[in-house]
């Protein structure tokens, strides 16, 4: 029989697939409410978790969590719910990975960044993907150790289980709305991203930091522009407030660095080709100029070169 919550429901069985920052967070508040956890990540993270447990240091807890960490795709096995949380390049080859592991009636949810990952990560597994929109401002400080920094929403698409997730998940306090309409949601999320991500990348400053820089606020803006031309040629709805959303974002997580810039501090390559490089690459299809979006592009894949110049 299955274990039950203190509150006699029956518990959730997790794993998380590219346990990185966003991954251990959400698997660490999911452990924390008493969801039976495991983390699939880098050997030197599943080292540190597997003497320690996970250390997780936000504003309301700083302490370690148990959970189990392996590197290996099998850790899927059992789960109701897949956390899938590679990057975006990764997404074709770690679903083809978890795939024969899955079992039938397991619900996959792409917390990753970009438009298109749930649609590519369908085309290898058997299971729903369901697109999933991250707000969560958090970072890896070390081996095992997670940063939260704040916010920590999901918005998740349409699909048999999404209502009954969406209330466990809020019970973890991981709070969680269903989306008819995820792709707009999705695009949102992808014009915060192209409008941060390389500045805070290329600067290596957090958000605050570099807003108050001159100039930054006017490149932002334009960006956004861009993106919202090339969203609409495409015929996606977004919300009229997003510009307002996306520089409130500074306000809210001033010392938030960009996932881009923390790839780049680490020597790591990025997903900027699913972030500006990606509406530079639809903008071209739709016939729509996006000068700003490819100089913030360009500026990453050069910061890229030089990383990988010297390997």
């Amino acid at each position: 029989m299955a274990e039950k919550l203190a509150g006699g429901e029956v518990l959730m069985k997790v794993a998380v697939m590219g346990a990185g920052a966003v991954g251990c967070y959400f698997g660490a508040m999911l452990a924390r409410a008493g969801h039976d956890v495991t983390l699939i990540a880098r050997p030197q993270h599943v080292e540190a978790i597997s003497l320690r447990g996970l250390t997780f240091e936000s504003r309301s807890f700083n302490g370690t969590v148990a959970v189990r960490a392996t590197s290996e795709a099998s850790g899927v096995e059992g789960a109701d719910i897949v956390l899938f949380c590679v990057k975006s390049a990764d997404t074709e080859s770690a679903g083809r990975s978890i795939a024969p592991f899955l079992k039938p009636d397991a619900t996959v949810l792409c917390l990753q960044n970009g438009v298109d990952n749930a649609e590519r990560v369908q085309a290898t597994i058997k299971q729903i993907a369901v697109p999933s929109v991250v707000y969560v401002a958090t970072e890896m400080a070390g081996p095992g150790h997670v940063k939260h920094h704040g916010r920590g929403e999901l918005i998740i698409g349409t699909s048999p289980a999404s209502a009954d997730i969406a209330r466990r998940f809020s019970d973890a306090a991981i709070p969680t709305a269903v989306s008819d309409n995820v792709m707009s949601d999705l695009w949102a999320k992808l014009i915060t991203n192209c409008a941060y991500n390389a500045i805070s990348a290329v600067a290596q400053l957090p958000y605050g930091a570099m807003l108050k820089v001159k100039g930054v606020s006017d490149v932002i803006d334009n960006a956004i522009d861009e993106c919202l031309a090339v969203a609409h040629a495409a015929g996606i709805s977004i919300p009229a407030n997003v510009k307002q959303a996306v520089f409130a974002l500074a306000e809210a997580v001033p010392g938030q660095y960009s996932s881009t810039a923390q790839d780049l501090a680490r020597g790591k390559l990025t997903e900027i080709d699913y972030l500006n490089g990606y509406v530079v690459k639809k903008g071209a299809e739709l016939g729509i100029a996006t000068p700003t979006n490819l100089t913030l592009y360009v500026m990453v894949k050069l910061r890229e070169a030089h990383l990988t110049a010297g390997r």
